[in-house]
Parts: C-alpha cells; sequence; structure tokens
C-alpha cells in the first residue's frame, strides 16, 4: 500500500438510532474507491459489525447479504460489482507475524475494512479513513457517535461528505429520508429527499481534479467545454424557467461544495413498455419544445448571482473533433483495431471539411444530452412545459440540429426510422412556418452531419466507460447507435466520410 499523504480532515456525526447509522453506512461506501482502505475501531458492542453490514448490503444491492462478523476466521472477502470488499477482524490478532499471514497487502484494488485496527496501527497505510464509533450514554441505549476522518489521498472526499452533511443540517434537511437514484455516467450523483411530506432532490457534483492533457497541453474536459461545476447547472436552470421551460427550481445550493436542493420534478419518462420505445406524443412535445427554443433570441451570457455570471461556451471545431476522435482511441481498441496516423489524420480531415456548414450554421442554445434519460413527462403542465429537463450543465452556443438529432437517434432508446422522419418533419414543418425562411434542406444536411458526429462519439463513451471506468453495462447500445451511424451517414453529403468508415471501423459485437 502505497503512501502520499496530502493532510487530513475529519468530522463528528451523532447516530441517534439504527437508521442513522445505516444511512451513514451508505455514505461511506458511496466514498469508496478500489484501494481504499478503511480503520474501524471502537469498543465491543459500539456497532463496529453493524456499520460494516450495511456498506456491504447497500454495495452488494442486496440489503439482506449474509455478513457474518470475522472474529474468528479473521478475514472475510466479498465480490462485489464495483470492487472486491475485505472485512478483517484483528481481535485474536496477538502479533505482527500473524497479521502479515493474512495476505491483506497482496489483494490489489481491494478495499479493506479492518476492525480492531490499533492491532496494526504500525502498519496502517497513511491514506485512509478511519471511523471510530463510540456509545452514547447509558440512557441512550441506542445512540452512537462516529468520528471520521480522511487521511491523506482520502481527506478530499471526507471533507466532502461533512460538507453535505452541514448543508442538510444548514438547510434543515438533517433528518429527511435520503433515498439514492440511479445515476448517469458522470461523477454526480443524486438523491430524492423526502420531508414532511415533500420530495426534493440532491444533486451532489464534487469537484474533480481536471484529467491527464490530450492537446495543447490541455485535458479533454477543457477542450469539449464539459461545466466544471454546479454553477453552469444553476445558470441554466434559472435561464430556462424564466423562459417557460420546465427545469428544475433551485431551491438552495453550496456552490464550493457542488451541492444543490433541486424541485423533484418526478419520474413519468418519455418511453415505455419493455424494451421501452418512444411514445410519440410526449417525443411530439420535446420536438416542439426546440422549435419554441430556437424560434427565442438567447443570451450568451446567463447570470447566476447578482455579479455572478456564466458565459456559454461555444461549440467549436476542437470540441467536435476531441468528441469524433474518441472513436478512434477508443472505440478502436475495444473492438481490436487502431488507426494508422495516416488514418488519423485522414479521419480528422474528412470532419473539418462536413463541419464547416455547421460551424457557420446560426448558434442557439444547445442543451447537449437531449434524450430520454435526461426528460420527463409533466403531464400536469400545459404546453411544452409538460417536458422536464435534466442534465443540461454541458450546455454550449452551437447549431439547434444537434438537439434534435440527440433526440430523434436517442443512444439509449430504439427509435423507428418512421417515427424519426415523421418527428424531424413536425420540427422542420413548424420552424418554416415561424420563418418561411427556414432552409429545410440546409438543415437537414446539418442534422445528419451532427447525428454522425454524436454516434461517432458515443461509440467512443461506451467503449470508454467499459475500459476506463469499470462499466461494461453501457456496451448494450453500441448495436443502436452503430445503425443511428450508418443511417446519419448515408446523407450524400457525407459520402467521403462514409468511406472512411467502412475501410477502418467494424461494427459492434
Amino acid at each position: 500500500m502505497q503512501s502520499n499523504p496530502t493532510g487530513a480532515a475529519s468530522f463528528t456525526i451523532a447516530l441517534a438510532n439504527e437508521e442513522a447509522t445505516r444511512r451513514l453506512a451508505v455514505d461511506l461506501a458511496n466514498l469508496l474507491a478500489p484501494g481504499d482502505f478503511v480503520a474501524l475501531a471502537g469498543d465491543l458492542g459500539a456497532g463496529k459489525t453493524t456499520l460494516v453490514r450495511a456498506m456491504i448490503g447497500h454495495l452488494a444491492g442486496d440489503a439482506a447479504i449474509e455478513v457474518p462478523s470475522p472474529t474468528f476466521t479473521l478475514v472475510q472477502t466479498y465480490e462485489l460489482p464495483k470492487f472486491p470488499l475485505v472485512h478483517a477482524d484483528l481481535y485474536r490478532v496477538s502479533g505482527p507475524g500473524e497479521l502479515a499471514e493474512l495476505g491483506i497487502d497482496d489483494l490489489a484494488g481491494a478495499v479493506v475494512v479492518m476492525e480492531w485496527p490499533d492491532r496494526a496501527a504500525d502498519a496502517l497505510p497513511a491514506d485512509r479513513i478511519d471511523i471510530a464509533l463510540a456509545l452514547g450514554p447509558e440512557h441512550e441505549l441506542e445512540r452512537r457517535v462516529a468520528h471520521i476522518a480522511g487521511q491523506g489521498a482520502a481527506a478530499a472526499r471526507v471533507a466532502h461528505l461533512a460538507a453535505l452533511y452541514r448543508f442538510l443540517h444548514e438547510e434543515g434537511y438533517e433528518a429527511a429520508e435520503r433515498k439514492r437514484i440511479a445515476g448517469d455516467a458522470s461523477s454526480r450523483s443524486y438523491e430524492r429527499l423526502t420531508a414532511n411530506g415533500r420530495s426534493l432532490i440532491v444533486m451532489n457534483w464534487p469537484a474533480k481534479p481536471d484529467g491527464p492533457p490530450v492537446k495543447r497541453g490541455l485535458p479533454y474536459s477543457a477542450i469539449a467545454h464539459l461545466a466544471e461545476d454546479v454553477k453552469a447547472f444553476i445558470a441554466l436552470a434559472q435561464g430556462l424557467r424564466e423562459r417557460g421551460f420546465s427545469a428544475p427550481n433551485i431551491y438552495a445550493a453550496d456552490c464550493e461544495a457542488g451541492l444543490v436542493v433541486l424541485e423533484d420534478l418526478g419520474a413519468e419518462l418519455m418511453v415505455a413498455g419493455d424494451p421501452p420505445r418512444p411514445v410519440m406524443e410526449r417525443y411530439g412535445r420535446a420536438a416542439d419544445l426546440l422549435v419554441a427554443l430556437h424560434g427565442l433570441d438567447l443570451p450568451a451570457v446567463l447570470p447566476i448571482a447578482p455579479k455572478v455570471e456564466y458565459p456559454l461556451p461555444g461549440y467549436d471545431l476542437d470540441a467536435f473533433l476531441i468528441e469524433a476522435e474518441l472513436l478512434v482511441d477508443w472505440y478502436l481498441p475495444h473492438r481490436g483495431g487502431a488507426a494508422s496516423a495516416e488514418a488519423r489524420a485522414h479521419f480528422q480531415s474528412l470532419w473539418r471539411d462536413a463541419l464547416r456548414p455547421v460551424l457557420e450554421a446560426p448558434k442557439t442554445w444547445v442543451l447537449r444530452d437531449f434524450h430520454s434519460p435526461n426528460l420527463l413527462w409533466l403531464d400536469a403542465r400545459e404546453g411544452v412545459a409538460k417536458v422536464g429537463l435534466l442534465d443540461f450543465q454541458d450546455a454550449v452556443l452551437g447549431p439547434a440540429a444537434y438537439d434534435l438529432a440527440s433526440l430523434l437517434q436517442d443512444a439509449r432508446v430504439d427509435v423507428p426510422e418512421e417515427a424519426e422522419i415523421a418527428l424531424f418533419g413536425r420540427y422542420v414543418g413548424a420552424r418554416r412556418h415561424a420563418d418561411p425562411g427556414f432552409d429545410a434542406i440546409a438543415f437537414a444536411r446539418l442534422y445528419a452531419t451532427l447525428a454522425a458526429q454524436r454516434a461517432t462519439k458515443i461509440l467512443g463513451i461506451f467503449a470508454r466507460l467499459d475500459r476506463r471506468d469499470l462499466k461494461p453495462q453501457y456496451l448494450r447500445h453500441m448495436p443502436r447507435v452503430w445503425h443511428y451511424l450508418r443511417r446519419a451517414l448515408a446523407h450524400p453529403a457525407l459520402e467521403a466520410l462514409d468511406g472512411w468508415y467502412r475501410r477502418n471501423v467494424p461494427p459492434p459485437e
């Protein structure tokens, strides 16, 4: 275990009952990453094993999983979806020789949770999470007090958890029931709060260090203009709501900690069935929303607070190209191939030519992920307000056709070609009705180009999620995205690009 001390952070929390202990266990489980070490101290009966059981149950997705105390076996190992977890109990360990025989140091990538860590004080890694549980007063037998400390590289994560508890306390949600919501492919996480019969959403977006430089000394996120913090979300949410669109209301925010309490727009989706299919009425209303949005004169800078503004970045050539190159960097290796330097240069040149009309097109707000996972159906509202909007923090100034392609070539849901054509016609017809000068033929070319660029990017992202982030569940969507890509590349203006893909890019398995 490597040591890389970078400071420390700590906090203390009172656990009034078993439910509070369970909530702490879930929060701690969500902190963990492969290779972490947790030192869990406390007297007999302080609740150490109860805490570990709740952590393992959460990570396993099975609250009823059997988690015996390892007091006699010393070590129990659990193969969990995200990483192996080793639960060690050193209560019966008598010396360093016996500790070495456990073989904990040989479990690369595993999370280690060690009870009675004082038995191994000299062997504890500098980078770790320390948890100390203490019993409450005799007249409060269920009450516990937990002291959490992050040492070294774990300090930032513990500090963020402390900030979450402080935020919930200050906003009056400390005792609210919290339930984690399945998140997206990002570093953000979401919880549904229930307090006094009211449901709210907490978005938790901790700051992340920049990734490695990929071009000109800049990380991918900077070149692709991905939002860095919650200020982008707050600015866009306010801007959309002011214009009559159903973005969530913001009830509280700590921009520095990356925490926001949002309006809960519910869980009614734009799709139905198994497998899910588009509900055409709802997709039609989403297309109408884009017509309404693209008919507005929209600002390039949005206010967040008095004297605080957020400038929307432009969807420039570098951003389009770095996204498209994900196919070369991640999808081709995923399929066991690679592009030569000559093939890559030709790929870049073809995309520069194809994107020239895109870059010259009028600019609007591009919400960028305008598809079924980020849209909700609000039946009680009217008009385009029936479509609830989520996950728009990466919005940029760019071509209107991008979001329409995102909707009609939905990476998570099969949109039949006849449905795509009908909805495309609905959008174009409405734009031409509002503006007789609207050029439908030029727009169709932009649409095909951007649909091809987006499908190219998504194939690369899904391959990267599998290989780098250990999230293979996205691979099942690849055949759908490949079908969309072939559909888009059939446009005559993309003939040269189509030829490159046919020569160099194999279909998904």
